[in-house]
């Protein structure tokens, strides 16, 4: 089929055929929607993400248009397969203005309120990072991110830092992690430990000197994320040094 033929809708029928009550009912809980809770108000359909991606790639070629109806759904898996049509796009496309308007239409659907919970950046930042690589002053457009009010576009800020960390540059992750280490937000402590972790894999050492500088006032959480690969003494030995 043509880009002209797929229609939002068509992706919208072709989840609610797969829907299911009960596995709606576990994800309303998994993903925290009660009163007060960071998924407040979300509604789930029942669909899980390896069916949500089989369609999803069946609908690559998706116009921005449409991707953005489907992005503006109450549902949560609509959302969710919006954002990885999204990331496909961004993965098979090879030039530099297309990437750029994939890119700048992702963050518009945070600021909208579109991209707004953990799995859905999770699923895409990593990859849409890559723009990043060829950017004029990614460090400082990544920290002007980490600064919003947007906790979304505070966590994208440190799961952008993956492309980075794939291509052996730590920095990244390292300055957006030092300006989440008083974050209030558990989601955002996890994010920052688990950047950390993969950096470790691929320079332990200067995992080891970021720890010695901060590991005594890094949120606990973020702390345990980061050091989850190394040996059961050295685990216990940063810990030892946590205030938090």
């Amino acid at each position: 089929m043509r880009m002209t033929q797929l229609l939002a809708k068509q992706v919208s029928a072709e989840l609610r055929k797969i829907a299911d009550k009960k596995t709606a009912e576990t994800l309303s809980w998994f993903f925290k929607t009660g009163k007060g809770e960071y998924g407040e108000g979300d509604k789930f359909l029942g669909v899980k993400v390896p069916q949500s991606r089989t369609i999803a790639k069946k609908y690559s070629a998706l116009s921005l248009t449409e991707i953005e109806k489907l992005a503006k759904s109450k549902f949560h898996e609509e959302r969710f397969t919006a954002t990885v049509i999204l990331v496909n796009q961004f993965k098979k496309s090879r030039k530099a203005e297309e990437r750029k308007k994939i890119f700048d239409f992702y963050l518009k659907l945070i600021n909208s309120g579109a991209v707004n919970n953990w799995d859905l950046i999770d699923v895409s930042a990593p990859y849409l990072g890559e723009y990043l690589l060829d950017s004029k002053e990614p460090i400082m457009f990544l920290e002007k991110l980490a600064k919003s009010k947007n906790l979304w576009n505070q966590r994208a800020a440190i799961m952008f830092t993956w492309a980075f960390i794939r291509e052996h540059d730590l920095q990244p992750t390292f300055t957006i992690t030092q300006l989440h280490l008083k974050h209030p937000h558990d989601l955002i402590h996890k994010a920052c430990g688990w950047m950390l972790r993969e950096a470790g894999k691929r320079d332990l050492s200067a995992l080891r000197l970021f720890l010695t500088a901060h590991s005594a006032i890094m949120p606990r959480t973020m702390l345990r994320y980061s050091i989850e690969k190394l040996s059961e003494t050295e685990r216990k030995k940063w810990l030892s040094q946590s205030t938090r």
